[in-house]
């Protein structure tokens, strides 16, 4: 009873600096009723009858067995396998929480299997290890190549997890994507993209700013040099300072973005077009945003609360273009945006990966969502706030249900293109009818399987 109370204690305090108390308790009731977590694995077969049985398991189950044994890819077609990610994670640093464990990181991986579901009809199995080597990390996911799909690696904290990702990419045979690095710079690189054109200026003039040195960080500005910005407009800040030539405590990840000399954040920011953060707290002040070029864009995506509001921010520079991971304030930057639909595409391309022409296609195809008309029940799902294309709306909202209909096709026909798809596209109106059709069932079955929950 007293481990109990300490647990309680210690867990309240960490709750109470995130969210509101009333907050709190109703996401523990969330999780914890009508029954624990947000899964749960159910038969899509039906197995009532001897001959049934008989199907499902002996004899009958040897029949695809011998199929598969004789082409390891009609795995595909006899099993789960074909639309089954794995959401794996060590819990070395869980959202805004850090290294809380593999046991707490839990419940993040039950929500990216109800995100995944929800929103693409993606099957997740969520595996969390409790395993902090990168070696071990490394060959323990390895072996899980013929249960999977596609691999999406969650908070692993950095460097380890440049090195786990890029050795699984070039050992397995499965798409591979960390998540925490790929779909923040998809997402924040489509607000990128609009901003540009909205304020008419050119990426590679463009200066950036960067706070936050970590997987995200490093993966936005890698993104976005691929979008155009020059690798010598990045001035990457980390917990030490700026990234430059003179420091000796640099990573390889680090040390290409490195400035040729020091300078503190406030004189990198003066005349900066962009400021992506990735870090902590207050960290951007007012004064640092009037001292930004005309029409500033402004990322702050530090999680739960970002390095500025919206409100000091639009304060001190109205002509700013201001972004979040918050879902209360203008263009939430949220990864539920890109993953599901990446994984979707991979999944039914059978790609082999997942390559930069397909997260470039991602966040195009986000920024033309953007520019298009908004229908009813987005803005209704919105409070009946209008939503229109402009400075406090570069970025569909993540539950706008077009977004599968836009991402997978474009990201499906970049996997072709580029080489790493092992099927041939299909008509994209005959694929966009069937993501449209599928998803709606999802949702079909999902709300009779909670509400069965109430009777």
């Amino acid at each position: 009873m007293l481990r109990e109370n300490v647990y309680n204690a210690r867990s309240q305090s960490k709750i109470s600096s995130t969210m509101s108390n009333d907050l709190a308790t109703r996401a523990q009731q969330y999780h914890e009723e009508p029954r624990p977590g947000k899964l749960e694995v159910l038969p899509c077969k039906s197995c009532f009858t001897i001959d049934d049985l008989t199907l499902a398991y002996s004899p009958g189950v040897a029949e695809p067995c011998l199929r598969i044994a004789e082409d390891a890819n009609a795995a595909n077609l006899y099993t789960g396998r074909g639309n089954l990610v794995g959401v794996i994670s060590n819990g070395t640093a869980v959202l805004g929480l850090g290294n809380i464990g593999a046991h707490a990181s839990k419940p993040v991986m039950e929500g990216k299997g109800l995100l995944f579901k929800i929103y693409a009809d993606v099957d997740v199995f969520d595996i969390e290890l409790d395993i902090k080597k990168p070696e071990t990390l490394i060959e323990v996911i390895k072996t899980m190549e013929p249960t999977f799909g596609a691999i999406n690696l969650e908070d692993i904290k950095a460097p380890e997890c440049f090195i786990v990702e890029q050795r699984l990419r070039e050992e397995m045979n499965i798409p591979v994507f960390h998540d925490d690095q790929h779909g923040t710079a998809v997402i924040s690189g489509a607000a990128l993209l609009n901003a540009a054109h909205l304020t008419g200026r050119l990426l590679q003039d463009m200066k950036c700013v960067v706070c936050g040195a970590g997987a995200a960080g490093i993966a936005c500005a890698k993104f976005y040099m691929a979008l155009g910005i020059r690798r010598e407009n990045i001035y990457m800040f980390d917990s030490k300072g700026l990234i430059h030539t003179g420091r000796l405590d640099l990573h390889p990840t680090k040390a290409m973005f490195a400035q040729s000399e020091d300078c503190t954040l406030e004189v990198a920011l003066q005349g900066a077009d962009i400021f992506l953060g990735l870090s902590k707290k207050g960290l951007l002040k007012p004064e640092m945003v009037k001292s930004m070029a005309p029409n500033p864009i402004i990322f702050a995506c530090a999680n739960p609360d970002p390095e500025i509001t919206y409100q000091e921010a639009k304060a001190a520079r109205p002509d700013c273009i201001m972004g979040s991971g918050r879902s209360d304030w203008p263009n939430q930057v949220n990864n539920v945006s890109c993953f599901p639909y990446m994984f979707r595409a991979a999944l039914d391309m059978q790609a082999t990966c997942i390559n930069e022409a397909m997260k470039i296609a991602a966040s195009r195809a986000l920024a033309d969502l953007a520019r298009e008309e908004v229908p009813q029940c987005v803005v209704d799902a919105n409070g009946g706030v209008p939503l229109k294309f402009g400075h406090d709306y570069v970025i569909p909202k993540p539950f706008d249900p077009r977004m599968i209909e836009y991402l997978a096709p474009a990201i499906a026909e970049a996997a072709v293109i580029s080489g790493v798809a092992r099927r041939p596209m299909p008509d994209k109106e005959v694929y966009k009818a069937q993501l449209k059709a599928r998803v709606a069932k999802v949702h079909e079955r999902t709300h009779a399987l909670v509400d069965s929950y109430k009777a």
